[in-house]
C-alpha cells in the first residue's frame, strides 16, 4: 500500500465531522495551513472536492456525505487495532470459549472445581476439555488448544509454563485388600500381587519397575488399561493393585470422595521420583488478559487442592 497514507483516513474523519478546516486543525493539533494542505491531498486521492465553500463555511459534497459514516467507522476500527490491548478485561461479561487439554486424572478430580470457579466469575465463558493422548505441541502452536495441563514436554522451547503442583506415584487397592491386612508393605509383598497398569505410567512407572528389578522383583501385570481412572475402577472391584499419581486420589476437600470411595492409597515400597504438573500455553496468548485470568484461575484451584505441593 505504498500509494496510500492511512493518516489521511483520520484526517478525513475529522474534516467531515467538523466541516471546517480550522476546527479539524484544532482537534488534530495542526496549523490551519497544514490542515488545508491535507484537504488538498484528500481531494486528490478521492477525486472529489469533499468540502466546498457555502457562504462563510464549508459544506460536504454528496460524495463526502456518502463517505462520512463509513470513514468514521474505518477510523474507529483502525484506532482500535493499533491501540495497546487493555491490561484488564471485564471477566463477568466475558464471552469466550477456551479449550483445555488434560489427562483423565486431572479431569476426574480437578475439572469440576475449575468449571465451578470459572462459572462463578465468568458465567458466559465456555470451557471445552479434550483428552491428552500425547505431548505433541502442534495443537498449542496452531491455536487448537488454549491451555495444556500435565508434564512438560521438551520439544517446544518457546512454550510458556506455570508450575501447578508436585506429584508422585502411589499404589491403590480396594478397601480391605489383603495387602493392607498385615504389617508393612514390603517390595516382596507388593511385587507378589497382580497389577493393573495404565498406559500413562510412562517414565515414572518405569522407574518403579527398575527399582523392583534391582531387587530381582517385578510387577505381574494382569490387566492393561488406557488411563488412571480405568485402573482405579478395576482396583476398586478386584484384588489388583493400581499405580496412579497421588493427585488422582484428590484430597477430600473438593467433593472428590466419589472418586476414591472404596479405595485406599499406599506408599510405594520402592523409591519413585516426584514429577511436576504444569500449565502450558503458546506465547501468542501470553499477554491476553482473558487467557491470563484463565491461567490464574487454574493455578488457584490446583494450589487450593494441593497446598504445599
Amino acid at each position: 500500500m505504498d500509494d496510500v497514507d492511512l493518516n489521511l483516513l483520520a484526517a478525513l474523519d475529522v474534516l467531515l465531522a467538523e466541516a471546517s478546516v480550522t476546527g479539524a486543525a484544532r482537534r488534530l493539533g495542526l496549523s490551519p495551513s497544514a490542515m488545508s494542505r491535507t484537504l488538498t491531498r484528500l481531494r486528490r486521492a478521492t477525486g472529489d472536492p469533499l468540502l466546498v465553500r457555502a457562504g462563510r463555511g464549508l459544506v460536504p459534497t454528496p460524495r463526502a456525505a456518502e463517505l462520512r459514516d463509513r470513514v468514521h467507522e474505518l477510523a474507529r476500527e483502525a484506532r482500535a487495532v493499533l491501540r495497546p490491548q487493555p491490561a484488564r478485561v471485564d471477566i463477568a461479561s466475558l464471552e469466550r470459549s477456551f479449550t483445555i487439554r488434560a489427562s483423565e486424572g486431572f479431569l476426574e478430580v480437578l475439572s469440576a472445581p475449575v468449571v465451578a470457579a470459572v462459572a462463578r466469575a465468568a458465567p458466559q465463558v465456555q470451557l471445552r476439555f479434550v483428552p491428552k493422548p500425547d505431548k505433541e505441541v502442534g495443537p498449542l502452536r496452531e491455536g487448537l488448544i488454549d491451555l495444556e495441563i500435565g508434564l512438560r514436554g521438551t520439544s517446544a522451547p518457546e512454550i510458556r509454563t506455570r508450575f501447578l503442583f508436585r506429584d508422585r506415584f502411589v499404589g491403590v487397592v480396594r478397601t480391605g485388600h489383603p495387602l493392607l491386612a498385615v504389617g508393612e508393605v514390603t517390595p516382596e509383598r507388593y511385587a507378589a500381587c497382580r497389577h493393573v497398569a495404565a498406559s500413562r505410567e510412562g517414565e515414572t512407572g518405569e522407574a518403579v519397575d527398575a527399582a523392583l528389578r534391582r531387587r530381582d522383583l517385578g510387577r505381574r501385570i494382569a490387566v492393561a488399561v488406557p488411563g488412571y481412572p480405568d485402573a482405579m475402577r478395576i482396583a476398586r472391584h478386584s484384588d489388583l493393585v493400581a499405580l496412579v499419581p497421588r493427585s488422582c486420589l484428590g484430597n477430600g476437600l473438593l467433593g472428590d470422595q466419589a472418586v476414591t470411595s472404596g479405595l485406599e492409597g499406599l506408599g510405594l515400597p520402592v523409591p519413585a521420583p516426584e514429577f511436576l504438573i504444569s500449565a502450558m500455553w503458546h506465547p501468542r496468548l501470553d499477554a491476553d488478559p482473558a487467557h491470563r485470568w484463565l491461567r490464574e484461575t487454574v493455578v488457584t484451584v490446583c494450589r487450593q487442592a494441593y497446598p504445599g505441593r
